[in-house]
């Protein structure tokens, strides 16, 4: 591995009664999504550690970021761990934030972070063996640009969030200009049967959107600087406000503005399951303790309540501790 390359995963404690208490404070009946499920925790983080260790052990080092409560198990003195409380890169005036959007646009701003990095959210969890050009080849990030309509894939606030985004892509970037020029990575076998999604929507002037995995995403962080630099007054915006909104704008701007610059090598979309967690999750167990994928997602955001919530937790746990039942050395 020629470049060194970080993991980023951002974490809250939604049982802790001090950051609570902050959160109401704060909240209003306009208060974005406050759903328990946004913040319950599935007692599993232990097992993303593991993972990471046992599967992806050429890490550089990893950056858990949160509120600034951290598991009592987490060892905070490990060489390869980089413990980061929002106040250590967030701007003063966007805190406190209880919006994933703040806490995601300013990572670039980590002290110690390299130039690459792949940012993980706590419910995205590698599960067999992976390999450092999986994230970066040549210096770029690995993708896939496959266009796909916003509405056929997100609902609610995150498909304002993600329209938010177009509008500003289709604002900078002739779309036409972008495929000409980078053709090769618009269309490369790789992609397979995507390849029809994004053939179909090119007679389309604009960009109407890409498919998005919501899987770990590659990045460099000079993207981040990038932006900032050009779009300053609509991030600003969105990190003012202190729960998500639909008038915001989230990380994937950064995803979709290295997709349409051609700073990229092509990579299949097809690197992990996504899951959405629901009152049975035998599949999700199965297809973890199979190691049928790379890397799944199990995406706490299912509208419909979880009614034995401990028990679908309970099964998850076991279905890790299969595959990885040795501590980490990230653990006390």
């Amino acid at each position: 591995m020629s470049e060194k390359i970080d993991f980023i995963i951002t974490w809250v404690d939604g049982s802790d009664p001090e950051w609570q208490a902050l959160k109401d404070k704060y909240a209003t009946h306009t208060a974005g999504d406050t759903r328990i499920n946004r913040f319950r925790d599935w007692g599993n983080l232990q097992f993303w550690f593991r993972a990471v260790e046992k599967f992806a052990p050429w890490v550089n080092k990893i950056h858990f970021v949160s509120w600034g409560h951290y598991p009592t198990w987490l060892k905070l003195d490990h060489p390869k761990l980089s413990f980061v409380r929002h106040e250590d890169y967030i701007p003063e005036e966007y805190l406190p934030t209880f919006s994933s959007r703040v806490i995601e646009l300013n990572l670039h701003r980590i002290s110690d972070l390299v130039d690459n990095f792949v940012l993980f959210n706590d419910d995205m969890f590698v599960i067999k063996p992976v390999q450092p050009d999986l994230f970066f080849k040549a210096g770029l990030p690995r993708d896939a640009a496959i266009l796909k309509p916003v509405i056929s894939t997100f609902r609610n606030s995150i498909c304002c969030n993600v329209i938010n985004n177009m509008e500003i892509i289709n604002t900078t970037f002739n779309k036409k200009q972008v495929v000409s020029k980078n053709w090769r990575k618009w269309f490369h076998p790789v992609y397979r049967r995507n390849l029809l999604s994004t053939i179909t929507l090119l007679p389309y002037p604009h960009f109407v959107g890409f498919i998005n995995p919501h899987l770990p995403i590659s990045y460099r962080k000079e993207i981040f600087s990038e932006v900032w630099a050009k779009e300053q007054d609509i991030l600003h915006e969105t990190c003012l406000n202190r729960f998500r909104n639909r008038n915001d704008v989230n990380q994937w701007l950064f995803r979709y503005w290295q997709l349409v610059q051609g700073r990229f090598i092509p990579r299949s979309a097809a690197i992990g399951r996504y899951f959405s967690l629901t009152n049975d999750n035998r599949d999700v167990c199965q297809a973890i303790i199979n190691q049928k994928h790379q890397m799944v997602c199990l995406n706490d955001d299912n509208r419909d309540p979880i009614k034995d919530f401990k028990k679908e937790k309970e099964l998850i746990r076991q279905a890790f501790y299969e595959i990885l039942p040795e501590k980490s050395t990230f653990e006390l």
